[in-house]
C-alpha cells in the first residue's frame, strides 16, 4: 500500500505542466508578484537585515539572486532570505482556511531554483500550484488542530517549498516522497511566537530553506521514513491533523491557488482584512465623521481564536495582529492603507481615540465549519444622535471567492516595489513580464531585473 507521502510525490510528479489549469497558472504569477512586492518593503525591515546579513557573511556558491540586491547565495539561503524579506512587511498573501502565508513560500522557493536551473516560466508556475497544492492539503487536515497544539503554519508550507524544489530539480516520484518525508521531518515553529514577534518571517525562511534543502538531499538519494505522514506518533498525529483521507481527494479536479488563496491589498493579518472593509464601508455609507461616533461593534469569525490582538499598537508586529487598530483605521482613513503599520499612523490621536470605542459582539454568529479564519465579519457604526451604519464583508478583495483582478495586483506592484530601490521603468519592465511568465523562456530574465546595482553596504551586523 502506497503511504500519503508516495501518493502526494506521483500525483506533482506525474502532472505536466500544460496539464494545470491556466486559471491556477494565472493565480501564480499574481502571487509571485505579490511576492516581489512584499519583499519590496520588507527587505529594509531589521529582521530581514540581520537575516540576510548573516547569510551574506557566510556567503557560499552564488547560485541565486538575493532579490533589491547586488549579491547572490546558495540556494537555500537565497531562498530563505527572500522569503523572510516577504514575510516581514506582512503584505504577501494568506490561505483563507489556516492563514498560512503559501504564496511567499512556493514564490521564493520557485524563483531561486528556477534561476539556477534555467526553468522556463511555465514551468517554475506549474512547480508553484503543485506545491500550493500540497501545503493547502495538508494544512488543511491541520486546520485547526495544529494551532491547538501550538504550531506555527511554517509546519505547512515547508511542502509547499520542498514540492516546488524537487519540480524544478527534476525529481522522480520516488526521490520526491522521500523529499516530502524529509521536509515532515525537518519543520517547527511556534504559533504563539508568530504571533508576538518577528519569529514568524524566522519561520517563512526556515521553511523555504528546508524545503529546499529537502529536494537537494533526496535528489541525491537521502531516504526518509515513507510514512511519516500518517503513521501512528508521526507528522499528523504530532501536528493533530484530521480529515486525512481529504489529503489525498480529488487530486487534481480543482486547485488551491484558486479557491482559498488570498493576496493581500492591504498589510497586516489576514484575518482582519475583511472585517477591515466592512468597517470602511460602513463609515462610507454614512458618511461619518469620526467625532460623530459613540460606538463600534465588531462581529467576526475570529473572535473564536485567540487571534485578536489589543489595541493601540506601537510596532509593526503589534499593528499588523490588532483588530480593533484595523477597524478604528478604516473607518477614519476609509481604508486600512499601506502605510497603516507605520508608527505614524499608529500614533494618530483620532484613531487613537477611536480606538477606545470599539467593542465585540457578545454573540457572534456561530462558525459554519472548522475555518474560523474563512468567514470574514460585521461592523456597526453608532453615531451619537442614535443613528446606525452596518456593513458585512465575507470574503475580502483578492481572496479566491472574490476573484482576483491584475488591477489590484498592479495597484500593489506599482506601489510597493519602487520601496525596493528600483528605478520605474524597471518596474514596469518587470511587471510586464510577471504578466506573461508563462510565455518566459528562462527565469533568470526576472532576477536581472530585481537586482540593484549600487545597493549600500547592510550595516548591521552580529
Amino acid at each position: 500500500m502506497k503511504t500519503l507521502a508516495q501518493t502526494l510525490a506521483e500525483f506533482v510528479v506525474g502532472m505536466p505542466a500544460d496539464g494545470v489549469s491556466l486559471l491556477a497558472i494565472e493565480r501564480a504569477k499574481m502571487s509571485l508578484a505579490s511576492t516581489i512586492a512584499s519583499a519590496a518593503v520588507g527587505q529594509d525591515i531589521d529582521s530581514a537585515r540581520i537575516v540576510r546579513s548573516l547569510e551574506l557573511e557566510e556567503g557560499g556558491t552564488g547560485q541565486a539572486s538575493v532579490w533589491f540586491q547586488n549579491a547572490r547565495l546558495p540556494l537555500t539561503r537565497a531562498a530563505r532570505v527572500n522569503a523572510v524579506a516577504s514575510d516581514a512587511a506582512a503584505s504577501d498573501d494568506s490561505d483563507l482556511r489556516s492563514i498560512a502565508h503559501i504564496g511567499t513560500i512556493i514564490s521564493t522557493t520557485a524563483v531561486a531554483l528556477g534561476e539556477h536551473t534555467r526553468s522556463s516560466g511555465l514551468d517554475l508556475l506549474a512547480a508553484m500550484v503543485l506545491g500550493y497544492e500540497v501545503a493547502g492539503r495538508i494544512d488543511e487536515s491541520l486546520t485547526p488542530g495544529r494551532m491547538q497544539r501550538g504550531f506555527h503554519g511554517s509546519v505547512s508550507t515547508v511542502f509547499g517549498a520542498v514540492v516546488t524544489a524537487g519540480r524544478l530539480h527534476g525529481l522522480d516520484a520516488g526521490r520526491m516522497a522521500h523529499a516530502i518525508a524529509l521536509a515532515a521531518t525537518s519543520i517547527g515553529g511556534m504559533a504563539v511566537a508568530a504571533d508576538t514577534s518577528c519569529a514568524r518571517e524566522y519561520h517563512a525562511g526556515n521553511a523555504a530553506m528546508i524545503g529546499v534543502q529537502a529536494a537537494m538531499a533526496a535528489r541525491r538519494g537521502f531516504q526518509a521514513e515513507l510514512s511519516i505522514l500518517e503513521t501512528p506518533r508521526g507528522f499528523l498525529s504530532a501536528m493533530n491533523g484530521q480529515a486525512i483521507e481529504d489529503i489525498t481527494l480529488g487530486l487534481g479536479e480543482d486547485w488551491d491557488i484558486i479557491t482559498d488563496m488570498a493576496i493581500k491589498l492591504m498589510p497586516g493579518a489576514h484575518p482582519f482584512h475583511a472585517t477591515a472593509e466592512a468597517a470602511a464601508d460602513a463609515a462610507r455609507a454614512g458618511k461619518v465623521k469620526p467625532n460623530e461616533i459613540d460606538r463600534v461593534t465588531i462581529s467576526a469569525a475570529v473572535q473564536f481564536t485567540n487571534f485578536k490582538g489589543e489595541p493601540h499598537p506601537r510596532n509593526l508586529v503589534d499593528a499588523a495582529h490588532s483588530l480593533v487598530y484595523f477597524v478604528a483605521a478604516s473607518i477614519v482613513d476609509g481604508e486600512f492603507s499601506w502605510d497603516a503599520l507605520t508608527v505614524e499612523k499608529m500614533t494618530d490621536p483620532v484613531i487613537g481615540r477611536l480606538q477606545d470605542k470599539v467593542v465585540f459582539d457578545p454573540s457572534p454568529a456561530p462558525l459554519p465549519d472548522r475555518f474560523p479564519h474563512r468567514h470574514g465579519g460585521s461592523v456597526t457604526i453608532v453615531l451619537k444622535d442614535g443613528r446606525e451604519f452596518s456593513s458585512t464583508c465575507v470574503a475580502p478583495r483578492g481572496s479566491g471567492p472574490r476573484g482576483v483582478s491584475w488591477d489590484d495586483i498592479d495597484a500593489k506592484y506599482r506601489r510597493l516595489v519602487p520601496l525596493g530601490g528600483l528605478e520605474p521603468g524597471r518596474v514596469e519592465e518587470s511587471l510586464s513580464l510577471l504578466h506573461g511568465f508563462d510565455v518566459v523562456d528562462d527565469v533568470s530574465q526576472l532576477t536581472s531585473m530585481l537586482t540593484i546595482a549600487a545597493q549600500v553596504k547592510d550595516t548591521i551586523s552580529n
